[in-house]
Formats: structure tokens, C-alpha cells, sequence
């Protein structure tokens, strides 16, 4: 039997704690049905285009894990193909923890959260630090962003899953709350030139 793409998080340990817990059988009738997928569908594609931010982890030779916020404009980390997705790294405070982390230990891990409608993602994959690479550079670079990155980061998808939203709280960009404001702002404007007239 195929081994469920899900097992990249429920290992052995974690399957005996979800027995001890008394969660295994509704994980295993996930799995039966199908379970997580390994490739990006046009769902996952749409929701990874909406995102202006997500994190990524690592974990040095020692195992010591790492997470690092990762910011843009929308849509910067991009789809390469079904198993494939990809972003232009700029230089932040050039600890390049991460860039280290993957030279050591290329397993990494995405998570994408869109607040306003209460959504995350969880991808597990397999990083790969690209210094020249043409192809993809047309590919991951936006030209109006005004920086050249210092490389590219091309994460191989081996699984994903959509997270459970009951203790993401609603919280809204400033450009959101201004897009809110600015139509109750003309509403008041259509409801006092009524109450004038």
C-alpha cells in the first residue's frame, strides 16, 4: 500500500500520540479517503497569489529549527507548476539564517495565513537556494519591485494541507479598512445630500 502523503507530518510518534489522544481514526478515514495532496490545485494557486506574506521554516544540521517571516507585494511567491512554487529573496538583515539553514537541511515548511477570511495553509517541501538561474528569474522577479534579490528560492512541494480556522482572528490589512471606509464615506454623502434636499 502507498504510504499517505499526510505521513510527511504524522510519523510514527505522532500516530501513537493521536492513538493515545483519540484522534488516529478520524485521521486514518482522511487518509482513506485520499487525504492531503502533494500538487497544487487551482484553489491552492488563487490563495497563494492573494498572500502579501508567509513564513518559511527550516531546521540546521543539529535539527534546530528556524522560522522567517517573508513579506512582498501580492502574488511574489509565485507557481512554477504543480509541484513547484517560487520567490525572489531580497536582503533583510543578512543573518541568512535560512539560506544557511537549507544549505545544511533542505526540508523546509510554508505556512500562508489570509486573516480576513480566517484561512491557512500548511505546505512541506523541500527548499533549494538558487543563486543564477535565467529561467526562473523571469519567472519570480517582478521588474517594477525596485530591488534586485540576491538569489531566488525554489520550494519543491511534497505536501499540503489546509488548516483548521477556529482560532484565527479577523484581522484586516490598512488597505482593506480604507477600501471599507471610503464606501461608507460615500454612502453618508449620498444620505446627507438626501436629508438636504
Amino acid at each position: 500500500m502507498t504510504r499517505p502523503v499526510s505521513d510527511i507530518a504524522f510519523t510514527p510518534s505522532v500516530k501513537a500520540v493521536q492513538e493515545r489522544l483519540g484522534s488516529r481514526s478520524s485521521y486514518a478515514s482522511m487518509e482513506q479517503r485520499g487525504g492531503w495532496s502533494d500538487a497544487i490545485t487551482p484553489e491552492l494557486a488563487e490563495f497563494i497569489a492573494e498572500r502579501d506574506s508567509f513564513f518559511i521554516a527550516t531546521a540546521n544540521a543539529e535539527g534546530q529549527p528556524y522560522v522567517q517571516h517573508r513579506g512582498g507585494p501580492l502574488g511574489f511567491l509565485k507557481v512554477i507548476d504543480a509541484k513547484t512554487l517560487g520567490f525572489a529573496d531580497f536582503s533583510g538583515n543578512r543573518q541568512y539564517i535560512t539560506v544557511g539553514n537549507l544549505n545544511d537541511n533542505p526540508k523546509a515548511f510554508i505556512f500562508l495565513i489570509d486573516h480576513a477570511n480566517r484561512r491557512r495553509v500548511k505546505i512541506w517541501g523541500r527548499a533549494e537556494v538558487v543563486e543564477s538561474d535565467s529561467v526562473s528569474r523571469d519567472k519570480l522577479v517582478d521588474s517594477d519591485y525596485g530591488s534586485e534579490p540576491e538569489r531566488l528560492i525554489l520550494f519543491h512541494i511534497d505536501a499540503w494541507d489546509v488548516n483548521c480556522p477556529k482560532h484565527i482572528k479577523a484581522r484586516f490589512t490598512a488597505d482593506e479598512i480604507e477600501e471599507t471606509v471610503r464606501t461608507l464615506r460615500l454612502r453618508i454623502k449620498e444620505l446627507e445630500a438626501q436629508v438636504r434636499s
